[in-house]
């Protein structure tokens, strides 16, 4: 897992460090990088304390499920992070 952040998303914000593209299709077949799709799983790394009365269901280290559009891109000391809603979260795998 990546270091720790020095970052702290608020109310029910998580950080998510997406997985990496796929590289190859099945067959066997180099995908270029202008064709490769967005990621749609990741690893929660930080999560808020949610709302007043909605606390936050994700914790740190969760993989999930996420919108294709889903997040706002960030980088920190050179990483690249997603920070989105908890809402915007479709699963925990």
């Amino acid at each position: 897992m990546a270091k720790k952040l020095n970052i702290t998303p608020l109310h029910d914000r998580v950080i998510v460090k997406p997985a990496a593209a796929e590289e190859k299709t099945a067959g066997g077949i180099i995908i270029p990088d202008t064709a490769k799709e967005k990621p749609q799983r990741g690893i929660v790394l930080a999560a808020g304390p949610g709302k007043k009365d909605e606390p936050v269901t994700v914790k740190a280290g969760d993989t999930v499920l996420y919108g294709k559009y889903a997040g706002t891109e960030i980088s920190i000391e050179g990483a690249d992070y997603l920070i989105m809603r908890e809402s915007d979260i479709l699963a925990i795998v």
